[in-house]
């Protein structure tokens, strides 16, 4: 009998439903594994910016993520929002403890409507604490730019920052999203992993409505990881989902409106 799937997400709420742990919990469904999570901060937010949040107590994380790891342990965990030091610091302890062995990092820094979800002094700490744990980092442009503190506008820039990641502060992979290169008619993304590069590239799509991209696109990461998938076999995954996700536009909300989140299993169920 084969073993369910399980997944975990730590990250921030979304009450509007397109990013944080909604959004991953929709995509662990999507893809066919029983999702569960540890929510670190509540969010006040819509399409069109977030209001405000509160983190929780982090005594109240980590009982949340025993709680858990002792009753449903999971295949594969993600993180997303992890807003304060303290927050970093406690799941870095619990990843280590229960020595998870496939944990995709989402280094969540600014939400699409550009307010800031983590706090200046925590950037390190997420460097320092969590980035080596990683099994794959999952950063966009201007995240990996503050990661590696160097400008990336080509290819080039990005496959020596997506090294950088790996080779110097540790994780075993790296992808780099390419979505804030404007100048491309492709959206491609730079993996890193293993000594050797790969891409994977999907047509532009003019929309607005993108919010929790980066969100969906490691929770399909990591759905794929906790169903045994290699990480270029995950990576190609979660490609394609969240280019489905982009094209198949539900067109709702004033702002950055959300992804479609059951587009790609329509489109395989076609």
């Amino acid at each position: 009998m084969m073993t369910l799937p399980i997944a975990l997400t730590i990250a921030g709420t979304d009450p509007s439903g397109g990013a944080g742990i909604q959004a991953d919990l929709k995509t662990f469904q999507e893809l066919d594994v029983f999702g569960t999570s540890a929510i670190t901060a509540v969010v006040s937010q819509n399409t069109l910016g977030v209001r405000s949040f509160v983190n929780m107590e982090t005594s109240f994380i980590e009982d949340q993520l025993k709680a858990v790891f002792e009753d449903l342990p999971p295949h594969a965990v993600k993180t997303g929002m992890l807003s304060a030091v303290p927050v970093i610091e406690v799941t870095a302890h619990v990843l280590k403890t229960e020595q998870v062995k496939n944990y995709v990092m989402d280094p969540v820094m600014v939400a699409k409507s550009g307010d800031a979800l983590l706090a200046e002094d925590a950037r390190s700490s997420l460097l320092n604490e969590l980035l080596p744990l990683a099994t794959v980092v999952t950063p966009n442009i201007p995240e990996a730019e503050e990661m590696v503190g160097q400008s990336i506008t080509t290819i080039e820039h990005m496959k020596d920052a997506a090294k950088k990641l790996v080779e110097v502060y540790g994780a075993t992979a790296c992808v780099l999203k390419g979505g804030h290169r404007m100048d491309d008619e492709q959206a491609t993304d730079i993996l890193y992993t293993n000594g050797a590069f790969d891409s994977f590239s999907s047509p532009r799509v003019a929309t607005k409505h993108t919010h929790g991209t980066g969100c969906t696109y490691s929770a399909a990461i990591t759905a794929a990881l906790a169903k045994g998938a290699s990480i270029p076999e995950a990576v190609q995954t979660a490609k394609a989902f969240i280019s489905a996700a982009i094209e198949d536009s539900l067109n709702i909300g004033h702002g950055n409106g959300p992804t479609n989140h059951w587009a790609w299993r329509r489109r395989q169920n076609k």
